[in-house]
């Protein structure tokens, strides 16, 4: 996993004192990097000044850039295998001219005003679809694109995953920031790889049992209350649960393959379950009610461990020494917000140096020689 899609765990904020976080408070939490990782690089095609999301009256000069009709295609030659139509405010497919380029593989037409997407038909051959920041609510018209690969739907109003099961060679698929609350509808998709359903509207983890080539699952910025129903997720390397209400770390014993486990902002109070999950090598249960460092000495492959914004007290850099010295790819450590930093503050950094003598980062500052 590259540095792009790391999270935003370890700038986050205080753990909520209550025994159970309300709905506001939870939608209140900070966004999830399950956001920022479906921000994929494409061609802006509108200039810089006229590209204002929040603004329905935007205007470049002194001319109102109006809804877009098939021109708008012109200019792109036949042979074209990728368009990139961003923040145009294409509001109908229909009279798009689509069926005028035999090789085209990607579209991305991310923050347009798009409600419809049927006018896809002609598109069979296509691979990749970018619907991202739309006001679509029902999934309709993809019938014909049963050549995709990749799918994102994120920032819309979907409130039901259906219509999808004939796609069944999807290995992508982005639901970002709608108002699902369950994967009815996407248990035929088993060549997924990567499912991201941060911030909707889920309370438990339930039905994913077919997905059993999944490799990253996003669940950020939910409701969920438990760690349940993973075990026939065997190739797992990533599970993301951050900003949930999820009080007990458990049910990961059969995720042997998992690298990398992202917890933070939830209810847990104590390092347990990790028995199996030895190949791990990014630990962030930061901003939780964690009270003692312990159940991590036999993560030999650790190299980031977030536990910042915890409860971990002074006594916890004796911890530190027992449970992570031995560990040599430990680079980065986030320890920050605990007492043992705020009551430690002139000597934290230097006894988390002479614990981990190995570490190369702690909180965000870089640690200097000598």
């Amino acid at each position: 996993m590259d540095d792009s899609s790391r999270h935003w765990s370890k700038d986050s904020g205080a753990n909520t004192p209550d025994s159970q976080l309300s709905d506001q408070e939870v939608d209140q939490m900070p966004i999830s990097a399950e956001e920022r990782l479906v921000e994929k690089v494409t061609r802006v095609v509108q200039p810089e000044s006229s590209q204002d999301p929040e603004d329905d009256s935007t205007t470049h000069g002194s001319s109102v850039i109006e809804t877009p009709g098939p021109e708008i295609l012109d200019d792109w030659p036949e042979d074209t295998e990728e368009l990139d139509l961003i923040h145009l405010r294409i509001s109908d497919l229909s009279i798009l001219p689509f069926s005028r380029f035999k090789n085209l593989k990607r579209i991305c037409l991310r923050q347009n005003l798009i409600i419809d997407i049927t006018g896809f038909d002609s598109l069979t051959g296509l691979n990749e679809l970018d619907l991202y920041d739309n006001k679509i609510s029902h999934i309709r018209g993809l019938d014909a694109l049963t050549e995709l690969s990749s799918l994102d739907l994120s920032f819309n109003k979907i409130k039901h995953a259906s219509h999808l099961s004939h796609l069944t060679k999807l290995t992508e698929l982005f639901l970002v920031s709608n108002k699902i609350s369950s994967v009815d509808g996407l248990q035929d998709l088993t060549q997924l790889t990567y499912l991201e359903l941060g911030a909707n509207r889920f309370r438990a983890i339930e039905h994913f049992d077919t997905f059993v080539n999944l490799e990253q699952l996003w669940l950020g910025k939910n409701k969920i209350t438990k760690l349940e129903n993973l075990g026939s997720l065997k190739n797992l390397r990533l599970l993301s649960l951050q900003s949930n209400r999820i009080a007990k770390l458990e049910g990961l014993e059969e995720l042997h393959n998992l690298q990398e486990l992202y917890v933070s902002h939830n209810l847990i109070e104590k390092i347990e379950g990790l028995e199996n999950n030895t190949k791990l090598r990014t630990l962030d249960v930061a901003s939780n009610r964690i009270t003692k460092l312990e159940n991590i000495s036999h993560l030999t492959f650790l190299e980031e461990f977030w536990a910042n914004s915890n409860l971990l007290p002074s006594e916890t850099f004796i911890d530190l020494e027992n449970q992570l010295k031995d560990k040599a790819h430990l680079e980065t450590v986030y320890l920050e917000g605990n007492p043992m930093q705020k009551d430690n503050r002139p000597t934290y950094r230097n006894k988390i140096r002479l614990a981990l003598p190995q570490i190369k980062q702690i909180d965000a500052t870089y640690v200097t020689m000598g």
